[in-house]
């Protein structure tokens, strides 16, 4: 879709394109996540000037999914984005609103799980960005109206980590445990408010296969992981019998808020990752030896002796540390 150029002037709407003008939009709520709460409104406001008609209504829903299933760690600000489209867009119908088609993009996926879970690992870190991506839309896609989630997004969650754990091969195990330390706590409470003991049966068939001599040393780590976080209450606070200091030997819910890293080839991994140790380690490594990498990934160059820690990179350096020193004990 182009918006034509009535006044033959050469501003930048007049040669840009609907997906080019949103990928730019995306790009920039990536790069500036804390902006969004600024912005939104704006951005809001120039789409409601292109988005007139069901077909660029549908566009503008395939390239916002597309964008928040591809770009590393866009999920949770794709997923805000989307809940608050589905409340301000003025074209809207009772069948083809916003929010109606992207739930319907979102079943056209679900749709397919049976084959992605067992399919190459193209297809299978395809589908595994778009289970993590509709649960962040659980989260915070809010219903018109009402206090609770979307019902149909708890149910389809359910499917989709019963098909992960049908070809509990480590990707997939590996996207269902990010997908419950993401909702985990939420599931459980809206499960049990349903009167569903599926929460149970999800923790009673990862308990099985972390047993399972099949699975990969660091896999069960993970899962054990996530088994005594379920244990302790999804790391609530107040669920604690004593205050101590939280360590990761003490405190399953230690790596829960971790920050996220890339390797070098963009892939994104954090403290519950497999390999995490090696991967960081490499990062440390190329801030060191290349400092055009440093630049891009927001530091200026690589630390002094006599500089000091950004407050965020010390805490995770810390951690890592502390994690690589259990390991070694092991």
């Amino acid at each position: 879709v182009e918006v034509p150029n009535e006044d033959n002037s050469e501003g930048y709407y007049a040669e840009t394109t609907l997906a080019e003008l949103v990928q730019d939009m995306l790009s920039h709520l990536n790069a500036s996540p804390g902006s969004f709460e600024l912005e939104v409104e704006s951005i809001t406001a120039t789409l409601n000037e292109w988005v007139t008609t069901e077909e660029t209504l549908q566009e503008l829903v395939e390239l916002i999914y597309t964008q928040s299933t591809s770009i590393p760690n866009f999920a949770y600000t794709g997923a805000r984005l989307c809940n608050y489209l589905s409340q301000h867009l003025a074209i809207s119908s009772s069948s083809r609103n916003f929010r109606h088609l992207l739930l319907q993009r979102c079943h056209t996926e679900y749709e397919r799980r049976a084959e992605a879970v067992k399919g190459d690992e193209a297809t299978q870190k395809n589908f595994h960005s778009f289970v993590l991506f509709l649960g962040e839309l659980y989260l915070n896609l809010e219903v018109k109206g009402q206090t609770g989630r979307a019902t149909v997004l708890l149910l389809g969650l359910k499917d989709l980590i019963d098909a992960l754990l049908s070809n509990p091969v480590d990707g997939n195990i590996i996207c269902a445990v990010k997908l419950l330390k993401l909702t985990g706590s939420v599931l459980d409470d809206d499960w049990k408010q349903s009167g569903k003991t599926y929460m149970d049966d999800v923790m009673s068939r990862l308990r099985n296969i972390q047993l399972d001599a099949s699975c990969s040393r660091d896999v069960k780590a993970m899962l054990l992981n996530l088994l005594e976080l379920k244990s302790s209450g999804w790391g609530r606070v107040g669920n604690s019998a004593s205050a101590i200091e939280a360590t990761p030997d003490n405190d399953p819910n230690y790596f829960m808020n971790e920050p996220t890293f890339y390797t070098a080839d963009g892939v994104p991994f954090t403290a519950a990752d497999p390999e995490y140790s090696e991967k960081y380690q490499e990062i440390v490594d190329r801030e060191c030896y290349y400092p055009d990498f440093s630049e891009e990934n927001g530091t200026e160059d690589c630390y002094d002796e006599d500089d000091g820690m950004d407050p965020e990179i010390e805490e995770a350096y810390e951690k890592f540390c502390l994690e690589s020193e259990r390991k070694r004990r092991q």
